[in-house]
């Protein structure tokens, strides 16, 4: 069995979409790792130093080195160590830059999903029509290029970026509606991202890093009350 070189550690929250995308990312490809939680209103010396310009979390360190943003650190995951677990993205150039699109488009509805933190009534309607709107897109898009037929056949051996991206994105949809109060994912009009993401939530290697959903939920209220936004 191949052997990661170097010692691997990540500095995240744990509440963090996007930490969870890296811890995911190593856990998929069975790199040992350390883990540090990080205080995000007391920050550290290491990560205003490891992260100057955003310091903000996910910070992923190997062999010394600092990388950081989520979305980059899973592919050098991928590209460090090729050799060990799944292919998080396709070395195919044409089927890579065809996962990236939606790669980026799934990030685009999480960022709208920031506008539901708010108790202004109005704007979390606007906000939940536009996530709402985009859910739908992405569910056709999914269906006609990678599920055709609406089939999920997922395990632990074959996950991938697009895997990662929806179960760190919106594998705790029932907590963030409960939390606020919104019907985000409907079973009739997004079967299939409900049952993408209620698969993936069943696997080990996703149950391990999930937090108990009332943390989560309080977590979530608490984003709500300081009108809490991704940007």
């Amino acid at each position: 069995m191949v052997q990661p070189e170097g010692q691997v550690t990540v500095h995240g929250h744990w509440a963090s979409p996007f930490v969870k995308r890296v811890q995911l990312a190593l856990k998929i490809k069975g790199i040992p790792f350390e883990y540090v939680e990080e205080n995000l209103i007391n920050k550290s010396q290491f990560l205003l130093e490891s992260n100057p310009l955003y310091k903000k979390v996910p910070v992923l360190v190997h062999n010394g080195k600092f990388i950081i943003e989520s979305l980059i650190i899973v592919e050098y995951i991928d590209e460090t160590w090729p050799d060990m677990g799944p292919q998080l993205l396709p070395r195919d150039p044409f089927e890579r830059a065809r996962i990236r699109f939606w790669v980026a488009y799934i990030q685009k509805i999480l960022e709208n999903t920031g506008k539901l933190y708010t108790l202004d009534m109005e704007t979390q309607k606007e906000g939940l029509a536009e996530v709402q709107e985009k859910l739908v897109v992405l569910e056709n898009g999914m269906k006609e290029e990678f599920f055709p037929g609406g089939t999920i056949d997922i395990s632990a051996e074959k996950l991938g970026i697009l895997d990662i991206m929806m179960v760190s994105s919106f594998g705790f949809f029932k907590a963030m509606e409960e939390a606020i109060g919104v019907k985000i994912f409907d079973p009739e009009r997004n079967p299939l991202m409900v049952k993408w993401v209620e698969t993936v939530n069943q696997l080990s290697v996703v149950k391990e890093i999930t937090p108990p959903q009332d943390k989560f939920v309080g977590f979530l209220q608490y984003l709500q009350k300081i009108n809490f936004r991704f940007t």
